[in-house]
């Protein structure tokens, strides 16, 4: 495998969107691909330019091979997609789906995800082939809690490519994204909780630590410390601050702690969302691109921001905008008309 700056390991659906109508009385969809670790590792490709892939499952049918067409469209390396027969009805193996409704004024947004026995469930650490991936130069490694949530066994997925990553010297981030629809009928948060108390240890920048807005660095940093004693690997911890006036006005900021330093975005009041799905793996994205590029960390927390603000302007879970979008929303707090 060609060295790569970002692997990307977890699911990978498709999202059927309604547009400003509701799913339950649709009569036409528009697809797109989606999932909280896939859409970092495509923004980067597509935004920001760096060499990205992503290691995942699908059943070997229309739908998998739609999805694998969308990601290709996307520009991240499929070579690491691993194909489960599909036995005609999806008894065994299936590919996730997700309905999701934007939301609009009053009405919140809304997912229905059909994604019981997928194929990235039933992957085992053994069917991929670890130190091939990370011995062809892959510098950094992102997954999460959506992974985590989807069966029993995928913990121990994760487990083993953060060990890989480790032997190879790649950096690790995690992003919480706790999904009470993943834990339901298993445990619930507390069972959410015990499965990245055992796999944030050998993670080196955290992503979704619950913080409410506003809150000051001090109080930050204090969370941060906990953590850092509990998981000393940790060196970076990052969350957004998002405060919801409406389902298209939000106040929308973030606060990132490095080895010490507190570096806070300046706080975008009112911002106009179209849909706020994959607004966090935006930032994520962002901040990955200026922890790897080598921005100042004040300067990289505002790319994260303009990112994740931007990701918000356009339908679908993934980024639409371009890496110069980024960085003139970064530097200004008002975008102009560009002519």
């Amino acid at each position: 495998m060609t060295a790569v700056d970002l692997v990307a390991l977890g699911e990978v659906m498709l999202r059927l969107d309604p547009g400003e109508g509701r799913v339950r009385t649709a009569r036409s969809f528009s697809v797109w691909e989606g999932g909280g670790e896939y859409n970092v590792s495509r923004a980067l490709r597509r935004c920001f330019g760096l060499r990205t892939a992503i290691v995942t499952a699908l059943a070997d049918n229309e739908v998998g091979r739609l999805v694998e067409d969308l990601m290709l469209a996307g520009g991240v390396d499929t070579s690491h997609v691993t194909w489960l027969p599909y036995d005609g009805i999806g008894r065994e193996v299936r590919n996730g789906l997700n309905f999701v409704e934007r939301g609009f004024g009053v009405r919140a947004p809304l997912g229905v995800s059909d994604r019981g026995n997928t194929a990235i469930a039933q992957l085992r650490p053994s069917d991929v082939d670890w130190d091939a991936l990370f011995g062809g130069g892959v510098r950094w490694l992102h997954t999460g809690g959506i992974l985590a949530g989807l069966s029993d066994t995928t913990p121990d997925l994760i487990e083993a490519a953060i060990d890989a990553a480790h032997r190879h010297g790649a950096t690790v981030s995690y992003d919480l994204n706790y999904r009470a629809s993943l834990w339901h009928g298993r445990g619930g948060r507390e069972r959410a909780q015990e499965v990245n108390r055992r796999l944030l240890s050998g993670v080196d920048v955290l992503f979704g630590v619950p913080t409410e807005a506003p809150v000051s660095a001090a109080t930050f940093a204090g969370h941060v410390d906990d953590l850092v004693k509990e998981f000393p690997r940790l060196r970076v911890v990052a969350t957004t601050l998002r405060r919801v006036h409406s389902t298209n006005v939000h106040d929308w900021g973030a606060i990132v702690w490095r080895d010490g330093e507190i570096a806070e975005s300046r706080m975008r009041e009112g911002l106009a969302v179209l849909d706020r799905i994959g607004g966090g793996d935006g930032f994520a994205s962002g901040l990955i691109y200026g922890l790897l590029t080598g921005l100042d960390l004040s300067l990289a927390v505002e790319y994260g921001v303009a990112h994740g603000a931007l990701a918000m302007t356009t339908p679908g879970d993934t980024s639409m905008a371009t890496l110069a979008e980024v960085a003139a929303l970064a530097t200004t707090a008002v975008a102009d008309v560009s002519r």
